[in-house]
């Protein structure tokens, strides 16, 4: 027996080296495992956002990663070699059939995305023009006549030819003067969106020339029934004003 000490001694070292061993082993697989499940809120809110959220989900997702009793130092320093093995074994399991479901929704919403790739293109949702906004979309006092109207957009108070620029591609469809809105320019965006420019000094563009996001189109000015240089931007959606606040993104 004195003479199988030593290694008795050396072995048990060992063992209890190796345990501690997959505890750390263990902690890094509940880190990955938090780690996916971050992964997964996040692609359960860009679902959301792009209207891909079924009633299935309830906004719930499977959890995999390590025993709760593998983290244990108490019970696992107890457990078997054998035993220590399996759990982690299981534990791997779990992470893999996570990232296999991880990597289908993924491909899903990818592919989603690429659909949508020309419709986002033509979607406003940048500012047309820097300014403060000094009338909003809806009903309100008119400055002329005193009486209650319908304001089918925003008026953007700027300085006289300050750059109005695209805020999606799209098609000229009209420029010219409509009545009180004076020089006026509207863009066919597609898939039923159009948007209208009034009060301009001056519009760079020609009726049937393509555009893109962020090219200037024109210069605000103060013509037709105006109070002060601004421009009055409306939204149309399938021939009815929206409000185009609705599609900036501030």
């Amino acid at each position: 027996m004195k003479t199988n000490m030593p290694e008795l001694t050396q072995l048990k070292t060992e063992r209890d080296q190796q345990k501690k061993q997959f505890i750390h082993l263990a902690q890094r697989i509940d880190k990955i495992t938090q780690k996916m499940c971050e992964l997964k809120e996040f692609d359960r809110k860009l679902k959301v956002m792009v209207n891909l959220e079924t009633s299935e989900d309830n906004g719930q997702f499977g959890v995999g990663g390590s025993d709760p009793i593998l983290l244990d130092s108490k019970h696992t320093m107890g457990k078997t070699h054998r035993e220590v093995v399996r759990l982690m074994h299981h534990s791997l399991d779990n992470l893999e059939n996570e990232i296999a479901l991880g990597e289908q929704d993924k491909a899903e919403l990818h592919k989603f995305l690429e659909s949508q790739k020309v419709l986002l293109a033509s979607t406003p949702s940048i500012w047309p023009t820097k300014g403060w906004m000094s009338s909003r979309f809806g009903y309100r006092i008119s400055p002329f006549t005193g009486q209650k109207e319908f304001h089918k957009g925003i008026d953007i108070s700027a300085r006289i030819n300050a750059s109005i620029v695209a805020p999606a591609g799209g098609i000229v469809s009209f420029v010219g003067r409509d009545h009180g809105y004076g020089k006026v320019l509207t863009i066919n965006h597609g898939y039923g969106l159009m948007t209208k420019y009034a009060h301009l000094n001056k519009s760079l563009v020609k009726k049937g020339q393509y555009i893109k996001r962020g090219e200037t189109i024109a210069l605000v000015g103060n013509t037709g029934r105006s109070t002060g240089p601004h421009l009055h931007y409306e939204v149309h959606l399938n021939r009815v004003a929206v409000n185009p606040l609705r599609y900036i993104l501030n």
